[in-house]
């Protein structure tokens, strides 16, 4: 890895706008005064665009109805071979094999062209990635049998699938971005996690977790990529904290009390050098009732809950990032406006 990232308060962004016009969105980010640069998802653009669909492409079995509005994996009697498509495209490391197309990520492509036309080099610009727990646990795998349908987390082949091919969209996505940037930040979105420990998952393990996480982050970082992961609810922080991450992104508006639960593997994932993402800009009906000066006093109140427990202060300064709580494409363009003008303000008041 290259040197330690210690961003001192810089803002960023998780990744989706609810605007439609890839080019308004890309003018929205360039210009709007956050640190750290993000090619903007449109899920506002049409089903293709939101988190699940927008990397499905290349994957085995998989199949997508615009119509319904749905994916899944269906098993075969071609699976076999689909399979071993993806296998040899997988060995021929080439990660342009699993391009994103332009009907699934307008705003990327747009993004780029935008880079290309102003011909700045950005010290850090951010890329984003589903990650491997969310994408194959809300995605059934139907087999031969009529009842045989369950999440394509729990069939090994399909897991290995989706680590597998999402990290080849990461390092896509890396290659396309690296021309205008001395270097690549990729989050990976996780928000299933926030149902870790509950009923449904029961069988689902920490270790479980970290594996398949750690999968791609370690790809990434095998190319000096910066690696975060996004959890928008409250989950258990130690077993993120324990996996290869140089970033943990959390709703700190929602859940600062609940990552000072873990004094202990706070301060030894920062002594480490890793980073924490404060989502104290909250991205729901509150953001219309917060102000500078009232999210100020909240994150350094966040900062508290963890003094109190022996975590310095200059230390989560210094490793710390701002963002908002979760992305903004949910939100009418008024509310998204509001966050990103007070996340930029916060970020400056934080780093004066």
């Amino acid at each position: 890895m290259g040197e330690a990232f210690v961003p001192r308060c810089k803002t960023a962004a998780i990744g989706s706008l609810p605007l439609t016009d890839p080019a308004q969105a890309c003018r929205f980010v360039l210009e709007g005064g956050i640190d750290i640069a993000f090619w903007p998802q449109l899920p506002k653009r049409g089903f293709r665009e939101l988190m699940n669909p927008m990397y499905s492409e290349g994957m085995p079995c998989l199949r997508l109805d615009d119509v319904e509005k749905k994916i899944w994996f269906e098993v075969g009697d071609d699976a076999a071979s689909q399979l071993e498509a993806f296998y040899t495209k997988f060995l021929e490391e080439k990660p342009e094999n699993f391009r994103i197309s332009p009907e699934y990520a307008a705003g990327f492509y747009a993004f780029l062209e935008a880079l290309r036309s102003s011909g700045k080099t950005h010290d850090l610009l951010k890329g984003h990635v589903t990650g491997p727990l969310t994408f194959a646990l809300g995605t059934n795998a139907i087999g031969p049998g009529k009842d045989d349908i369950r999440a394509s987390y729990y069939d090994d082949q399909l897991r290995d699938v989706v680590v597998k091919a999402l990290t080849q969209k990461a390092l896509w996505q890396v290659d396309e971005l690296k021309p205008y940037a001395k270097r690549v930040l990729i989050f990976i979105d996780e928000p299933v996690l926030a149902g870790f420990g509950a009923s449904a998952y029961l069988s689902l393990t920490a270790a479980d977790v970290q594996r398949d996480l750690n999968e791609v982050i370690d790809a990434l970082h095998a190319k000096d990529v910066l690696v975060g992961i996004h959890c928008c609810g409250n989950t258990d922080w130690a077993m993120l904290e324990g996996t290869n991450a140089d970033i943990i992104s959390f709703d700190a508006y929602g859940y600062a009390r609940s990552i000072s639960l873990y004094p202990k593997e706070v301060q030894a994932y920062l002594d480490r050098g890793g980073v924490l993402a404060w989502g104290v800009v909250p991205t729901n009906e509150h953001v219309g009732e917060e102000t500078l000066e009232s999210l100020k006093r909240r994150l350094l109140a966040g900062f508290g809950l963890l003094e109190a427990k022996g975590v310095k202060r200059e230390t989560l300064l210094n490793q710390c990032l701002i963002t908002p709580s979760c992305g903004t494409g949910s939100l009418g363009v008024g509310d998204a406006e509001k966050v990103f003008d007070l996340l930029v303000k916060l970020g400056r008041a934080m780093q004066s």
